[in-house]
Protein backbone atom coordinates (compact mmCIF):
# COMPACT_ATOMS: atom_id res chain seq x y z
CA UNK A 1 0.00 0.00 0.00
CA UNK A 2 1.07 3.36 -0.99
CA UNK A 3 1.64 5.99 1.44
CA UNK A 4 -1.86 8.34 2.05
CA UNK A 5 -0.99 11.41 -0.45
CA UNK A 6 -2.34 13.85 1.95
CA UNK A 7 -0.91 12.65 4.93
CA UNK A 8 0.87 14.96 6.95
CA UNK A 9 3.51 14.22 9.62
CA UNK A 10 4.26 15.99 12.91
CA UNK A 11 8.39 17.26 12.60
CA UNK A 12 10.88 19.86 13.91
CA UNK A 13 12.40 22.53 13.08
CA UNK A 14 9.77 24.46 10.69
CA UNK A 15 9.49 28.00 12.11
CA UNK A 16 11.78 29.52 9.57
CA UNK A 17 9.78 28.29 6.84
CA UNK A 18 6.54 29.75 8.21
CA UNK A 19 5.59 32.54 5.84
CA UNK A 20 3.80 35.56 7.44
CA UNK A 21 0.84 36.96 4.91
CA UNK A 22 1.26 40.64 4.38
CA UNK A 23 -2.12 42.64 4.41
CA UNK A 24 -3.14 42.08 0.47
CA UNK A 25 -2.07 38.60 0.64
CA UNK A 26 -4.86 38.63 4.01
CA UNK A 27 -7.66 39.75 1.64
CA UNK A 28 -6.84 37.71 -0.40
CA UNK A 29 -7.35 34.64 1.79
CA UNK A 30 -10.40 36.29 2.86
CA UNK A 31 -12.02 36.07 -0.15
CA UNK A 32 -11.10 32.27 -0.58
CA UNK A 33 -12.14 31.87 2.76
CA UNK A 34 -15.80 33.21 2.52
CA UNK A 35 -15.88 31.05 -0.69
CA UNK A 36 -15.12 27.93 1.12
CA UNK A 37 -17.01 28.71 4.30
CA UNK A 38 -20.06 28.88 2.19
CA UNK A 39 -19.40 26.01 0.03
CA UNK A 40 -19.09 23.81 3.82
CA UNK A 41 -22.79 25.60 4.48
CA UNK A 42 -23.93 24.03 1.11
CA UNK A 43 -23.17 20.70 1.45
CA UNK A 44 -24.58 20.88 4.89
CA UNK A 45 -28.07 21.88 2.93
CA UNK A 46 -27.54 18.90 0.63
CA UNK A 47 -27.08 15.69 3.65
CA UNK A 48 -30.01 13.93 3.74
CA UNK A 49 -30.95 10.13 3.56
CA UNK A 50 -31.20 8.42 0.37
CA UNK A 51 -28.75 11.41 -1.14
CA UNK A 52 -25.21 9.88 -2.72
CA UNK A 53 -21.92 11.76 -1.76
CA UNK A 54 -21.35 12.11 -5.44
CA UNK A 55 -24.71 14.33 -5.57
CA UNK A 56 -22.53 16.54 -3.04
CA UNK A 57 -19.33 17.11 -4.47
CA UNK A 58 -20.52 17.33 -7.55
CA UNK A 59 -23.08 20.52 -6.13
CA UNK A 60 -20.12 21.28 -4.14
CA UNK A 61 -17.56 21.50 -7.03
CA UNK A 62 -20.24 23.53 -9.00
CA UNK A 63 -21.04 26.11 -6.76
CA UNK A 64 -17.30 26.90 -5.92
CA UNK A 65 -16.41 27.48 -9.82
CA UNK A 66 -19.44 29.82 -10.01
CA UNK A 67 -17.57 31.60 -7.62
CA UNK A 68 -14.74 31.68 -9.78
CA UNK A 69 -12.02 29.83 -7.60
CA UNK A 70 -11.19 26.44 -7.78
CA UNK A 71 -11.57 23.13 -5.44
CA UNK A 72 -8.21 22.97 -3.97
CA UNK A 73 -8.63 18.95 -3.30
CA UNK A 74 -9.46 18.41 -7.33
CA UNK A 75 -6.78 16.31 -8.59
CA UNK A 76 -4.77 17.19 -5.65
CA UNK A 77 -2.02 14.42 -5.34
CA UNK A 78 -4.22 12.63 -7.86
CA UNK A 79 -7.72 12.93 -5.53
CA UNK A 80 -10.44 11.53 -7.63
CA UNK A 81 -12.77 14.32 -6.40
CA UNK A 82 -13.39 17.80 -5.50
CA UNK A 83 -14.41 18.07 -1.80
CA UNK A 84 -13.42 14.97 1.03
CA UNK A 85 -16.84 13.35 2.16
CA UNK A 86 -16.25 10.89 5.20
CA UNK A 87 -19.05 8.79 6.97
CA UNK A 88 -19.33 7.91 10.57
CA UNK A 89 -15.90 5.73 10.89
CA UNK A 90 -14.39 7.19 8.15
CA UNK A 91 -12.00 9.74 10.07
CA UNK A 92 -10.79 11.82 6.75
CA UNK A 93 -10.41 12.11 3.03
CA UNK A 94 -13.30 9.92 2.19
CA UNK A 95 -14.16 9.85 -1.41
CA UNK A 96 -17.10 10.68 -3.01
CA UNK A 97 -19.35 8.00 -5.02
CA UNK A 98 -22.82 6.06 -5.25
CA UNK A 99 -22.91 5.25 -1.58
CA UNK A 100 -26.32 6.54 -0.53
CA UNK A 101 -26.30 8.46 3.05
CA UNK A 102 -28.58 6.68 5.55
CA UNK A 103 -30.50 8.24 8.53
CA UNK A 104 -28.50 8.22 11.42
CA UNK A 105 -25.29 8.64 9.92
CA UNK A 106 -22.64 11.96 10.69
CA UNK A 107 -21.24 13.30 7.49
CA UNK A 108 -17.52 15.08 7.70
CA UNK A 109 -17.46 17.10 4.47
CA UNK A 110 -13.99 18.74 4.02
CA UNK A 111 -13.57 21.36 1.34
CA UNK A 112 -10.85 24.12 -0.12
CA UNK A 113 -11.24 26.61 -2.54
CA UNK A 114 -8.51 28.61 -4.60
CA UNK A 115 -8.75 31.73 -5.68
CA UNK A 116 -6.33 34.89 -6.99
CA UNK A 117 -3.51 31.98 -5.89
CA UNK A 118 -4.76 31.38 -2.19
CA UNK A 119 -6.56 28.77 -0.50
CA UNK A 120 -9.43 28.30 1.97
CA UNK A 121 -9.50 25.23 3.86
CA UNK A 122 -12.55 24.09 6.51
CA UNK A 123 -14.56 21.01 7.65
CA UNK A 124 -17.33 20.35 9.62
CA UNK A 125 -19.22 17.12 10.61
CA UNK A 126 -22.98 16.99 9.87
CA UNK A 127 -25.83 14.82 11.08
CA UNK A 128 -27.66 12.87 8.36
CA UNK A 129 -31.83 13.15 9.46
CA UNK A 130 -32.00 12.31 12.84
CA UNK A 131 -29.08 11.10 14.57
CA UNK A 132 -28.21 9.37 18.15
CA UNK A 133 -27.15 11.07 21.34
CA UNK A 134 -23.96 9.79 21.28
CA UNK A 135 -23.00 10.98 17.87
CA UNK A 136 -24.72 14.68 18.64
CA UNK A 137 -22.34 14.58 21.50
CA UNK A 138 -19.32 13.46 19.22
CA UNK A 139 -19.92 16.17 16.99
CA UNK A 140 -20.43 18.89 19.53
CA UNK A 141 -17.09 17.81 21.47
CA UNK A 142 -15.46 18.00 18.13
CA UNK A 143 -16.88 21.78 16.74
CA UNK A 144 -16.15 23.40 20.70
CA UNK A 145 -12.33 21.58 21.31
CA UNK A 146 -11.47 23.58 18.07
CA UNK A 147 -12.75 26.93 19.71
CA UNK A 148 -10.94 25.78 22.79
CA UNK A 149 -7.76 25.76 20.84
CA UNK A 150 -7.97 29.05 18.96
CA UNK A 151 -8.92 30.58 22.13
CA UNK A 152 -4.99 29.76 22.57
CA UNK A 153 -4.14 31.55 19.02
CA UNK A 154 -2.37 34.85 19.97
CA UNK A 155 0.23 36.80 19.20
CA UNK A 156 2.80 35.36 21.25
CA UNK A 157 1.65 32.24 22.77
CA UNK A 158 3.75 28.94 21.25
CA UNK A 159 1.83 26.60 18.84
CA UNK A 160 0.94 24.06 21.37
CA UNK A 161 -0.68 25.87 23.50
CA UNK A 162 -3.41 25.30 21.10
CA UNK A 163 -2.48 21.69 20.75
CA UNK A 164 -3.10 21.40 24.25
CA UNK A 165 -6.09 23.10 24.76
CA UNK A 166 -7.85 20.90 22.01
CA UNK A 167 -6.23 17.49 23.84
CA UNK A 168 -7.73 18.61 27.04
CA UNK A 169 -10.72 19.18 25.86
CA UNK A 170 -11.21 16.26 24.05
CA UNK A 171 -9.71 13.99 26.51
CA UNK A 172 -11.68 15.34 29.55
CA UNK A 173 -15.04 14.30 27.77
CA UNK A 174 -13.55 10.26 26.83
CA UNK A 175 -12.63 10.96 23.61
CA UNK A 176 -9.59 10.28 22.24
CA UNK A 177 -7.22 12.54 19.32
CA UNK A 178 -5.98 10.62 16.02
CA UNK A 179 -2.12 11.65 15.68
CA UNK A 180 -1.52 10.68 12.34
CA UNK A 181 -3.11 13.78 10.68
CA UNK A 182 -2.09 17.19 12.05
CA UNK A 183 -3.65 20.54 10.95
CA UNK A 184 -0.94 22.92 8.75
CA UNK A 185 -0.39 26.67 7.30
CA UNK A 186 -2.29 27.74 4.36
CA UNK A 187 -1.64 29.98 1.90
CA UNK A 188 -0.65 30.07 -1.75
CA UNK A 189 0.15 26.27 -1.17
CA UNK A 190 -2.77 24.17 0.51
CA UNK A 191 -0.42 22.39 2.97
CA UNK A 192 2.29 24.81 4.50
CA UNK A 193 4.45 24.88 7.27
CA UNK A 194 3.72 25.01 10.69
CA UNK A 195 2.43 21.58 11.00
CA UNK A 196 -0.86 22.00 13.70
CA UNK A 197 -1.07 18.84 16.24
CA UNK A 198 -4.34 18.68 18.04
CA UNK A 199 -2.07 16.64 21.13
CA UNK A 200 1.00 17.96 22.70
CA UNK A 201 3.64 15.71 21.03
CA UNK A 202 6.58 14.15 23.47
CA UNK A 203 9.47 15.67 21.28
CA UNK A 204 11.36 18.95 21.53
CA UNK A 205 11.35 21.74 19.02
CA UNK A 206 8.60 22.44 16.26
CA UNK A 207 7.02 24.52 18.81
CA UNK A 208 6.67 28.59 17.46
CA UNK A 209 5.86 31.45 18.67
CA UNK A 210 2.60 32.48 16.88
CA UNK A 211 3.24 36.05 15.12
CA UNK A 212 0.63 38.25 13.52
CA UNK A 213 0.03 37.56 9.94
CA UNK A 214 0.38 33.63 10.06
CA UNK A 215 -2.60 31.63 8.66
CA UNK A 216 -3.01 28.21 10.11
CA UNK A 217 -5.78 25.58 9.20
CA UNK A 218 -6.66 24.01 13.17
CA UNK A 219 -8.46 21.13 12.75
CA UNK A 220 -9.28 18.89 15.62
CA UNK A 221 -9.59 14.85 14.30
CA UNK A 222 -11.63 13.22 17.41
CA UNK A 223 -12.63 9.44 17.62
CA UNK A 224 -15.28 8.16 19.84
CA UNK A 225 -13.07 5.09 20.73
CA UNK A 226 -9.42 4.41 20.69
CA UNK A 227 -6.87 6.86 18.47
CA UNK A 228 -5.68 4.09 16.17
CA UNK A 229 -7.00 4.68 12.48
CA UNK A 230 -5.74 2.89 9.21
CA UNK A 231 -6.05 3.69 5.63
CA UNK A 232 -8.00 1.49 3.06
CA UNK A 233 -6.77 -0.31 -0.20
CA UNK A 234 -8.05 3.32 -2.23
CA UNK A 235 -4.83 4.33 -0.45
CA UNK A 236 -6.60 7.70 0.68
CA UNK A 237 -9.52 7.42 2.99
CA UNK A 238 -8.82 6.65 6.93
CA UNK A 239 -10.84 4.92 9.27
CA UNK A 240 -10.86 3.99 13.00
CA UNK A 241 -9.16 0.60 13.55
CA UNK A 242 -12.00 -0.08 16.33
CA UNK A 243 -14.70 0.60 13.86
CA UNK A 244 -15.59 3.78 16.06
CA UNK A 245 -17.36 6.84 14.97
CA UNK A 246 -15.12 9.82 14.12
CA UNK A 247 -16.12 13.58 13.69
CA UNK A 248 -13.80 16.65 12.22
CA UNK A 249 -13.90 20.44 12.42
CA UNK A 250 -11.42 23.02 10.56
CA UNK A 251 -11.33 26.24 9.88
CA UNK A 252 -8.41 28.48 8.58
CA UNK A 253 -7.54 31.10 10.73
CA UNK A 254 -5.56 34.41 11.18
CA UNK A 255 -3.28 35.08 14.19
CA UNK A 256 -3.77 38.93 14.84
CA UNK A 257 -2.81 41.80 17.46
CA UNK A 258 -5.57 40.94 19.46
CA UNK A 259 -8.35 37.53 19.29
CA UNK A 260 -7.52 35.44 16.05
CA UNK A 261 -9.99 36.25 13.15
CA UNK A 262 -11.88 33.01 11.41
CA UNK A 263 -11.11 33.19 7.60
CA UNK A 264 -13.62 30.67 6.88
CA UNK A 265 -16.77 32.09 9.47
CA UNK A 266 -19.90 31.16 8.35
CA UNK A 267 -21.70 33.89 7.52
CA UNK A 268 -24.38 35.09 9.65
Amino acid sequence: MTPNPFRLKVSAGQQERIIIKSPHEIERMRRAGKITAAARALAGTLIRPGVTTQSIDREVSQFIRSQGAVPSFYRYNGFPASVCISVNEEVIHGIPGKRRLKEGDIVSVDVGALIGGYHGDCCATFPCGEISPEAQRLIDVTRQSFFEGIAKAREGNRLFDISAAVQNYVESHGYSIVREYVGHGVGTHLHEPPEVPNYVPSRKGGNPRLLRGMTIAVEPMVNAGAAAVSVLDNNWTVVTKDGKWAAHYENTILITDGEPEILTAPAI
